[in-house]
């Protein structure tokens, strides 16, 4: 959010705001590597079981695509939940778990045109870069999870020499690199494929590492393993910015050394869909279950729709920390 690694809302179990498009053999667009991830890692949310009945009356080529993502060691205990009977409506439920925690994931993946619609227009505040202009001049710089380039095309603007941008999504990558040929200056980025806890650059390599509107404290999303990561590449006395923090990660953040900076904000806060009609798909699909936004925007009739009426917190704020090694 990760809505899209980026769920503002203080909740920590809110009812999902989208509308799932996605069907379980859609699953089958991860590479090993992610569906790998998937499995092991408890961060999803996913237990083998509930994947496994998800994948009941599921095309063979699915279910043996993921048997064999599937640990040796608990191979077994995989084959025989997908053999154990069940009704259908079960089969239903587990699917609909599966899915509902893999959206965005599957958006990263499949459908990146439709992140991309939904992020340009959520604008961050200017001041951010502005003040963090001074530690970017001149510095190399590594963006994670930088998903099409918002921050990464940033940190150029505001003077950095060099921007290693690491993002795990092929599709989100792609549309990086092709904004990556509309100017010379954008040469001096880097697109690498990577994730928080495996960033494909050498220990010291980067003045500042930042991460805008992804990093999280949750293990799949940054967490331990992802700060690690970051403090590794930063050469010392170097800076780890987190731009956009989901509010229940302040806590995480500031016992772990980090400050918090938030910006007067003097106007309400808004996302500026490129279109009304953008913003009507929009609010269909990501907004589904919160009715006021697409009441909000038929109503107005303008692409605009403010952060308060989405029920997310506006992006003014960031937390930041040196290295010290």
């Amino acid at each position: 959010m990760i809505i899209h690694e980026n769920d503002r809302t203080i909740d920590m179990h809110p009812q999902p705001l989208f509308d799932n498009p996605f069907c379980i053999e859609d699953i089958l667009v991860f590479d090993d590597a992610t569906l790998q991830r998937i499995i092991v890692q408890e961060g999803f949310g996913i237990t083998l079981e509930q994947l496994a009945h998800s994948l009941h009356n599921a095309p063979r080529v699915v279910s043996k695509r993921v048997k064999n993502c599937v640990p040796l060691s608990r191979r077994l205990v995989f084959q025989h939940e997908l053999a154990h009977p069940l009704s259908e409506e079960q089969v239903v439920q587990a699917r609909k778990h599966v899915l509902d925690s893999l959206f965005w994931e599957l958006i990263y993946w499949k459908t990146p045109a439709l992140y991309e619609e939904l992020i340009e227009g959520e604008a961050l505040h200017p001041g951010i870069f502005l003040q963090l202009s001074a530690a970017l001049r001149n510095k190399t710089v590594l963006d994670v999870g930088a998903g099409s380039g918002r921050a990464t095309f940033e940190c150029l603007r505001h003077g950095a020499t060099l921007v290693h941008a690491v993002e795990p999504s092929p599709g989100l990558l792609r549309i990086l690199k092709q904004k990556k040929t509309q100017h010379a200056t954008m040469q001096r980025v880097i697109p690498h494929e990577g994730r928080f806890d495996a960033v494909p650059l050498p220990d010291d390599s980067v003045d500042v590492a930042l991460s805008c509107s992804a990093f999280t404290a949750l293990p799949e999303q940054g967490g331990e393993g992802g700060l690690m990561e970051l403090e590794r590449v930063t050469k010392r006395g170097g800076k780890i910015i987190i731009i956009w923090p989901r509010v229940e990660d302040h806590g995480w953040l500031e016992e772990h050394g980090f400050r918090y900076v938030a910006l007067p904000v003097r106007r309400e806060m808004s996302i500026h869909f490129r279109s009304l009609q953008t913003a009507v798909e929009c609010a269909r699909l990501f907004y589904a279950r919160n009715k006021a936004v697409l009441r909000y925007v038929r109503k107005r009739k303008k692409s605009d729709v403010p952060f308060s009426i989405i029920g997310v917190n506006p992006p003014c704020d960031y937390y930041w920390r040196v290295v010290e090694k």
